[in-house]
């Protein structure tokens, strides 16, 4: 996997500037903006931005939905009935 650059400092200067623009803003919408620019730091950390990465993410996902459900049917199958 590649190697991710350390976001928080370019989230905390996002954050300081968006606070100073917003400055007399109620308090409430400057907490939103802060809370939705770190939820778009904190997603672009966790998910990879390289399109080899991301297709290996993907191809994982997928594979790993398949063989929950798989995994899933085959429980089901095992369980018995309702009573005749």
């Amino acid at each position: 996997m590649a190697v991710s650059p350390n976001l928080v400092p370019a989230s905390v200067t996002a954050a300081s500037g968006l606070t100073t623009t917003m400055a007399g803003a109620p308090w409430w919408g400057i907490i939103i903006c802060l809370v939705l620019t770190l939820t778009a730091t904190s997603l672009q950390a966790l998910f990879p931005q390289d399109s080899s990465d991301r297709l290996i993410w993907w191809t994982n996902h997928r594979e790993h939905r398949h063989l929950r459900r798989t995994h899933d049917h085959d429980r089901h199958e095992l369980r018995p009935g309702p009573p005749a």
